[in-house]
């Protein structure tokens, strides 16, 4: 296999981690919504939980594409 195939293969595949950030940002706040309604007293104490949540979800996704950016662009 020629070895720039592999490496936009590997960028490809880094990607796949976005899409899993993506669906866990998304699944953090659906489900934060859906408290929210049920109990409107409770959201407020668990904002800061959203919040961190939201971070740590937002930090991988970025670890994938550096990852990638990596694999692409490193010598």
């Amino acid at each position: 296999m020629d070895p720039v195939a592999a490496k936009y293969i590997g960028a490809g595949i880094a990607c796949i981690g976005m899409a899993g950030a993506a669906i866990g940002v998304g699944s953090i706040f659906s489900n934060f919504l859906a408290g929210a309604l049920r109990n409107p007293s409770a959201a407020q104490g668990q904002f800061t939980n959203l919040i961190f949540g939201f971070a740590v979800t937002e930090a991988l996704g970025i670890f994938s594409l550096l990852i990638a950016l990596l694999l692409l662009f490193a010598v």
